[in-house]
């Protein structure tokens, strides 16, 4: 496809997305795309009478993706309904999604921009104090959100693999087994075959039978997606973004994207306004084997995506550096009968 076809199709995706949200393109007097997701296609909007929007378009259908990844903008409008729904915690408005069963020119989510700067760029521009206040809010907001219950059952909301399962270790591994089965529709290389891999993670995963309540979770509450801004009295959380990976499942999970960047269980901001807002969460030698699992999990995911995605050589060596070789050394730790091996990011 030319890149004046694609400008032209992206151009003609947009326009319907706005028109779906009540916005005509001649309304329109900036649009400029976001950088920072490699899923969607991000714009942000103005229109003539002040008003910020941001849109977000899927790959179109004709483009690979992920099983997980079918639907999942309606999944976002989803998260961010119930959130605003059932709890004070902000995230953005949904203006306008695609309908169930998608468009013929590809998904769309359509939300009210949000003011704010990602923590990922303010968080080195605050001082200590002002991390901590930062970190401690967004430990209640987490445990806000983990408040949620659904009773409908475990998984992905948009029903990607069928309908939510009634046990969690079931829809656990209906997760995992999607991403295998991508890595081998995509000839992507595993540490190990996918096989043992299977096994490897369903022989350790008895311990999920301890979560019995399906709860709210993000699932990427990494440091990019925590809007915040600065005021008299220190950092603020504005706004909660990109849910597209949320689902019915364990709080514990959330744990991996919010502590991507550092370890979680030695986060005692977080830990405390996380506690302090009800959230009860106690990393004892089950919930460290739990946070393991979901952290392998994430690892396929991150792998598995790069190649329909076409990152680029620096991301690809990031990756192989940070996620592909820790993966081979937890699989190869469990496959020996031991511990998954304590982890640390570092982000190159």
């Amino acid at each position: 496809m030319s890149e004046t076809v694609a400008e032209e199709r992206r151009r003609e995706r947009l326009v319907a997305a706005l028109r779906d949200a009540g916005v005509r393109w001649g309304e329109v007097t900036d649009c400029r795309m976001l950088g920072g997701g490699t899923f969607s296609s991000v714009f942000r909007v103005r229109t003539a009478d002040g008003a910020g929007l941001v849109v977000k378009l899927a790959p179109a259908p004709d483009r690979p993706v992920l099983r997980h990844e079918r639907g999942i903008l309606a999944t976002e409008a989803w998260y961010l309904r119930t959130a605003r729904e059932r709890t004070s915690v902000p995230v953005p408005t949904v203006l306008a999604v695609s309908p169930p069963g998608g468009s013929d020119l590809g998904d769309h989510l359509v939300t009210a921009e949000c003011p704010g700067t990602p923590w990922e760029e303010l968080r080195n521009q605050v001082d200590a104090a002002g991390r901590t206040r930062l970190r401690r809010e967004m430990g209640r907001h987490t445990a806000a959100l983990h408040s949620v219950t659904g009773s409908d059952g475990f998984g992905l909301p948009a029903l990607p693999f069928g309908p939510l399962r009634p046990v969690w270790r079931d829809a656990f591994l209906e997760m995992v087994d999607a991403v295998l089965d991508d890595a081998g529709r995509f000839a992507v290389s595993l540490p190990r075959p996918a096989d043992e891999i299977r096994k490897i993670l369903g022989t350790r995963s008895d311990v999920l039978d301890e979560v019995t309540t399906p709860r709210l979770v993000h699932w990427d509450l990494w440091d990019g997606n925590i809007l915040a801004e600065r005021g008299p009295h220190g950092p603020r959380v504005t706004a909660l973004i990109d849910a597209e990976r949320a689902f019915w499942g364990d709080p514990v999970a959330e744990f991996v994207s919010l502590g991507l960047l550092h370890d979680i269980t030695r986060d005692e901001a977080f830990l405390g306004g996380y506690r302090a807002a009800g959230g009860p969460v106690a990393f004892d030698a089950a919930a460290r084997e739990r946070l393991a699992l979901y952290r392998a999990y994430l690892y396929l995911v991150m792998w598995v995506e790069a190649r329909p995605r076409n990152f680029d050589a620096g991301h690809l060596a990031w990756l192989e550096r940070d996620v592909l070789t820790p993966l081979g050394r937890m699989l190869g730790s469990w496959s020996r009968g031991e511990d998954a091996p304590e982890h640390h990011w570092s982000r190159g």
